[in-house]
């Protein structure tokens, strides 16, 4: 069969309600009153593409909606393009999906059908791409939806394109959070990459936080759903205890003790931290450390309420970290930088002094892998010095790579609590780039110093709970 396929035919006028519809790639034919009316004042200006079969029936094969759009708008005749038939099931769906994308473009839920249905007839995905003028990664995606039933669903009832789509398969077996990402990509698309890494941190912090009780509770300890805290009678933490010879009680001491507790906890950062305690310390001939703080009692609600700020804060930046460098490096990768390019490498070279000073003096890693290169070693030469060396039409990128690299070296959690000018007029060059800011970056672009939590002595918390 040949890439290419060459029509040659004649043009007749039918009756609409005699045509037979062939099956095509696009599920329904969606037809809205203004397209009715135009064809009732206009007709169908554009022939149909059919085929006589032997009993003399006319079959279309591309242009179902003008001939729907005909019946319902009572035309007496079209003009249908009438071919030899091609019963090569694949030959028709590539004719169909051109066909349609020079129309009325394919929905991706669409495309990803029928890719489906050409995968189904043995075209490789080489094949596909090229006889349908697709990228071959997006041939892949749309085959991986159409195989995930969820996904497959989900992009035709709710209009996702293909990345949204696939990125459901990711969390198989969790219906909420799919249906809370499904939520996001109907109601608010430009937040969608935001709550997919928030979604894909979190189940990876579960899975750290599971994995890590596991090998406690294999170790005999038993597993605590929240932390006692300072102010509990019934576990007493062992940084708090000393041994029968004063020496501070470590894990060591406690592991085959009964009694034995952990509560684990995982924050933005994704490490395990562990709290041990034990539940009758004097039986194990231990005693209270005569320096420990002294119990100050519950946190109120408006302290917890604080905390679950801070933390729950401090787990969207670090997600929010993630899809914005890979929006950097994204935005790096293009041929063509932003208008303003030069504006922003020299407020970095002005505005930003500090950040590039230090960032250059530590060899600015960051802005190597903005754009895909391993950081230089320290007795290595600079490999920045060498792209421009050999690319110089990418001087201007390694320019602003550098400025990049330094504005986000010196960001951290602390940002959305005490943004600077600097922090701010930083987030608000990347919003007016096109970047999506998720809600926690949108606090610095507001210029607030955001008190959202205490600090933690303040509040009673672990130190790591802002990690």
């Amino acid at each position: 069969m040949s890439d290419t396929t060459n029509v040659v035919g004649t043009i007749e006028h039918l009756d609409p309600h005699t045509l037979t519809i062939e099956t095509n790639v696009r599920p329904s034919a969606p037809i809205t009153p203004a397209f009715v009316q135009s064809v009732k004042e206009n007709g169908v200006l554009t022939p149909v593409l059919g085929h006589r079969s032997g009993d003399g029936t006319v079959t279309v094969r591309a242009g179902q909606r003008r001939v729907f759009a005909a019946r319902e708008a009572g035309l007496a005749s079209i003009p249908v393009y009438l071919v030899d038939a091609d019963e090569v099931t694949a030959e028709r769906i590539v004719q169909q999906m051109v066909e349609n994308d020079q129309r009325e473009a394919l929905t991706d839920g669409d495309r990803a059908a029928a890719f489906q249905q050409l995968a189904f007839e043995g075209l490789s995905v080489t094949a596909i791409a090229r006889r349908t003028g697709t990228r071959q990664k997006e041939v892949k995606t749309a085959l991986a939806v159409s195989e995930n039933e969820v996904a497959a669903s989900a992009i035709q009832e709710h209009q996702l394109t293909l990345d949204q789509a696939v990125v459901l398969i990711e969390f198989d077996g969790d219906d909420d959070i799919r249906a809370d990402l499904i939520q996001v990509a109907t109601t608010d698309p430009a937040q969608f990459a935001h709550a997919a890494q928030r979604a894909r941190d979190e189940k990876a912090r579960a899975q750290t936080k599971a994995d890590t009780e596991g090998d406690l509770a294999g170790r005999g300890y038993l597993i605590l759903d929240s932390d006692p805290g300072y102010y509990d009678a019934e576990y007493t933490r062992i940084s708090e205890l000393l041994t029968a010879d004063d020496q501070r009680v470590t894990v060591e001491h406690i592991e085959n003790l009964d009694g034995r507790a952990a509560h684990v906890r995982v924050y933005a950062d994704g490490d395990a931290t562990i709290s041990y305690f034990l539940r009758d310390p004097k039986a194990a001939g231990f005693h209270t450390y005569s320096g420990t703080a002294s119990k100050s009692g519950p946190m109120t609600e408006e302290e917890k309420a604080e905390r679950r700020i801070l933390i729950a804060n401090n787990k969207a930046w670090a997600s929010a970290e993630t899809v914005r460098r890979e929006w950097l490096t994204d935005l790096l990768s293009r041929k063509a930088l932003p208008k303003d390019a030069a504006v922003m490498i020299a407020k970095g070279l002005t505005v930003h002094r500090q950040a590039i000073s230090t960032a250059t003096r530590e060899g600015n890693e960051l802005a190597h892998r903005l754009l895909g290169l391993e950081p230089s070693g320290y007795f290595e030469n600079d490999k920045l010095a060498a792209l421009v060396e050999q690319t110089p039409t990418r001087a201007q990128h390694v320019a602003l790579a550098v400025v990049l690299g330094a504005c986000e070296s010196v960001t951290s959690k602390q940002t959305w609590r005490y943004p600077s000018t600097t922090d701010t007029a930083y987030f608000t060059q990347l919003d007016a780039w096109g970047y999506s800011l998720s809600d926690v970056e949108q606090i610095v672009t507001a210029g607030e110093a955001v008190q959202a939590a205490k600090e933690v002595d303040s509040v009673g918390a672990d130190p790591a709970a802002g990690d």
